[in-house]
């Protein structure tokens, strides 16, 4: 008589476990609440801004204060924004608070740079304690200091100018200790390779640091141009000619002291927003770069 064969069963290697369903639903669940939360964090960021944008596009006609908020204009219009550039003189202003950000980016890029290379890659007396100065700065607040920046500026006959308003911001101590954990991830192989082929400071700095630290730098000049587009207090202590006010400062005129435009000023509120996000988008490919500082490329 044949025997009939078993039917073999199925590879306990492949074969599904309930340990291992239960642990595809743990990991879909995970999942869900990490894309609620990240969605809630999108909402809190974005709405407002979206909100803006759709209050400065709204016609003269429709209301803005409603029981029930609406959120797309029935009549689109881009009429709040020419209102805006009629009520202030926006785009001088927008002309200055560029001058004053670009002197404020440029100061930190240069600046920092070479202090955080000096404190990373030389060895000098008293680097230390230069260090520990930068990191007691960091812990009191800007208004402490703005007195005594306010008499430095009006001594040096910067009062109500322009240079006078990006002077304090040229460098900041947290993009020079930035630059320097940059700098520091760099390996010291290279430069003592560099020091025995006979290379320079200023070689070492241009050929191995800043080819390793792009990303840190794009980080800097953003932070810095947003630090110097959206001042408000000190280019107001600052300014008194209507004609160097910088964006931030003008732009409180389309506030009245009796009435006020809604509409309007969300359009000189968008005005002041958009270039931070071309600054943004133009260097955001580098700004992620700038976590994956100290990866060096065969």
């Amino acid at each position: 008589m044949d025997r009939q064969r078993p039917t073999p069963g199925p590879d306990p290697a492949t074969a599904p476990s309930g340990h291992t369903r239960g642990f595809n639903s743990t990991s879909t669940t995970e999942k869900a609440v990490r894309y609620l939360l990240l969605l809630l964090v999108l909402l809190l960021t974005v709405g407002p801004f979206l909100w803006e944008l759709s209050t400065s596009l709204k016609a003269p006609t429709e209301d803005v204060f409603t029981r029930t908020p609406r959120f797309l204009p029935d009549h689109p219009t881009l009429g709040n924004y020419a209102e805006a550039a009629r009520a202030v003189p926006v785009w001088r202003y927008a002309a200055n608070s560029l001058v004053v950000a670009a002197i404020t980016v440029g100061g930190n890029v240069v600046g920092a740079t070479l202090a955080g290379f000096a404190l990373a890659r030389l060895r000098f007396c008293g680097a230390r304690l230069l260090l520990g100065l930068f990191l007691a700065t960091l812990v009191l607040p800007g208004e402490v200091t703005i007195v005594s920046q306010y008499v430095t500026v009006r001594s040096l006959g910067l009062a109500d100018t322009l240079l006078g308003v990006a002077l304090p911001g040229a460098i900041g101590m947290l993009n020079v200790l930035l630059m320097r954990t940059a700098f520091r991830a760099v390996p010291r192989e290279l430069d003592d390779a560099a020091i025995v082929d006979g290379a320079s400071v200023r070689q070492r700095l241009i050929h191995i640091g800043l080819p390793n630290v792009r990303g840190m730098l794009s980080v800097i000049v953003i932070f810095a141009f947003i630090g110097a587009w959206d001042d408000f207090l000190w280019p107001l202590i600052v300014l008194t000619d209507p004609d160097r006010y910088t964006l931030t400062v003008g732009i409180q005129y389309l506030n009245g002291t009796f009435s006020a435009n809604p509409r309007v000023i969300a359009a000189g509120t968008m005005i002041a927003f958009l270039p931070i996000v071309v600054v943004f988008a133009a260097l955001q490919r580098f700004f992620f770069r700038g976590v994956e500082e100290g990866a060096i490329k065969g």
